[in-house]
């Protein structure tokens, strides 16, 4: 691919051109014996300890170069962070030959090319701990220059680069230049591993079930369709991975979980991504109210590991993770926030709810989705604390266990948090005749156009036709729940590479 460079491109390449011929490779082989970080020396280096620091060996992007004539104070960012390098003519080149300095120091080097620097650790006049260079080797060259971000002494950020289309389609030019854009990803990564400890801690085994499926099953949702060209059928990625885990439920395993990458052809917003993920586990001879006290536990240990406290600051509101969270039936939230009971209410009756309500909903949904409509349209936006709405309709609930003491319910719970589902989770149906009976109703709703209503997985059916123990089972969105934990205002800002439009590029 070719395109137009730029000035400064051109600049660039002219110097890589006279480095190459002078002999010096500037992208030699890999190895570079780094061993100290910019933080850890900023940390720990002082006067009693400098002869612990007097070979140091450090690598990292430049961001910064004051030319002084024969002496340059460069600025490189590593993994962790920014420090000053002290480089002098003289030292970097002892002998007559200055060529090296004159070639690549004095006239080579630019903000975003990689250096390697051997030397000292030193404080300077101004109180400014750096590093002496003895010598420094050009391990990458940049073709490309950054966009320029000013900061002060401080280190405070003037001219931040926040235009989302930058920051999202070049993530990896938006990690150097806004380096705190990485601590959320670190945290997601922590995130996770405390997840994966207490599941672990708790006698969970971690798995992995299929993402290409023949039939799209355990969510409503539109599937990415795909082919299998070897077997010449359609295959799809997966909307959901819960009827392959129920499955290891009923082979004898007794709590399986997995950090599941979900496809979901729809549509796009702050907190809808078309791949994400879920965290979903099923744990055998448990029910809701087990699910819920664990989950309970779960998110309080996640925010005590991620911010030592469990009230967490997102946006303009404090949320507190503390257990033990508020619970409310999904008819009483909704009667709470509208006045209305919609409990007895048929179709038609929520249909008019919905005419009364301005809600505006499609001729080909069912009474479980014009249930949802309502509650979404006026409900879910108001549970900021941490909220468990239970007991939903079996409308709604095609794969949950019918309710032990509430006619025409189900034993099920939404975890909301900040106005948004955060967790889903059920006493699982084991019945199999009750579940090819629901799986018939959702067959009636994709005859009327829902093209989100699931497919009946007659394998599944004979899964559950050896019998599954009385299980429980939760999905947990793992993008949420980063959003919430790191105060992120859009799910594109906790994913690395969200999807976006192709971009237009020059041939």
């Amino acid at each position: 691919m070719s395109h137009q460079l730029s000035e400064q491109e051109i600049i660039r390449r002219e110097k890589l051109n006279k480095i190459q011929a002078s002999g010096i490779n500037p992208y030699p082989a890999p190895l570079y014996p780094v061993n100290a970080y910019s933080t850890d020396i900023k940390n720990n280096f002082s006067e009693e300890k400098k002869d612990d620091f007097l070979n140091v060996c450090v690598a990292g992007r430049i961001m910064s170069i004051n030319d002084k004539g024969k002496v340059f104070f460069i600025k490189i960012q590593d993994s962790k962070g920014i420090i000053q390098l002290y480089v002098k003519r003289d030292e970097i080149c002892p002998e007559e030959d200055k060529s090296f300095w004159d070639i690549v120091i004095k006239h080579g080097l630019d903000l975003g090319d990689i250096i390697g620097c051997t030397g000292f650790v030193f404080i300077t006049k101004t109180g400014e701990t750096s590093i002496h260079a003895q010598t420094i080797t050009l391990l990458t060259k940049s073709l490309k220059p950054l966009p320029v971000v000013k900061r002060d002494e401080e280190g405070n950020v003037f001219d931040e680069v926040t235009d989302p289309e930058f920051r999202y389609r070049q993530r990896y030019a938006d990690l150097i230049i806004n380096p705190s854009v990485k601590e959320t990803f670190i945290k997601r990564t922590k995130m996770t591993n405390t997840i994966r400890t207490f599941l672990n801690e708790h006698g969970a085994l971690e798995v992995d079930t299929p993402v290409l499926q023949a039939i799209p099953g355990g969510a409503a949702a539109r599937p990415f369709v795909t082919h299998h060209n070897a077997l010449d059928v359609p295959f799809y990625l997966r909307i959901a991975n819960e009827l392959y885990l129920k499955r290891l439920i009923v082979g004898g395993f007794d709590w399986v979980y997995e950090f599941s990458r979900n496809f979901r052809n729809e549509g796009m917003d702050r907190t809808h991504n078309p791949e994400f993920t879920i965290l979903e586990w099923y744990t055998a001879y448990k029910d809701y109210f087990w699910m819920m006290e664990t989950t309970e536990q779960l998110l309080e240990k996640v925010a005590l590991e991620l911010h030592g406290t469990t009230e967490i600051q997102v946006g303009d509101k404090t949320i507190s993770f503390k257990a033990p969270f508020k619970r409310i039936s999904i008819f009483d939230a909704i009667q709470e926030n509208t006045g209305i009971d919609i409990s007895e209410k048929d179709e038609a009756g929520l249909r008019a709810v919905c005419k009364q309500l301005n809600i505006d909903v499609s001729p080909t949904i069912g009474k479980g989705k014009l249930i949802d409509e309502i509650f979404g349209a006026t409900s879910e936006h108001n549970y900021v604390q941490p909220t468990f709405i239970i007991d939903y309709p079996v409308e709604m609930s095609p794969l949950t266990k019918k309710h032990r003491s509430k006619n025409g319910l189900v034993e099920r719970f939404e975890l909301m948090v900040n106005g948004k589902e955060i967790a889903n989770a059920y006493s699982e149906l084991n019945d199999p005749i009750d579940q090819r009976e629901r799986f018939e109703e959702q067959v009636k709703l994709m005859e009327r156009g829902d093209d989100e209503a699931m497919f009946i997985d007659y394998d599944f059916l004979r899964a559950l036709e050896y019998g599954m123990p009385p299980t429980s089972g939760i999905g947990i969105g793992i993008d949420r729940l980063v959003m919430l934990m790191t105060n992120q205002p859009s799910i594109q800002d906790v994913l690395l590479f969200p999807q976006m439009r192709p971009e237009k590029m020059e041939d």
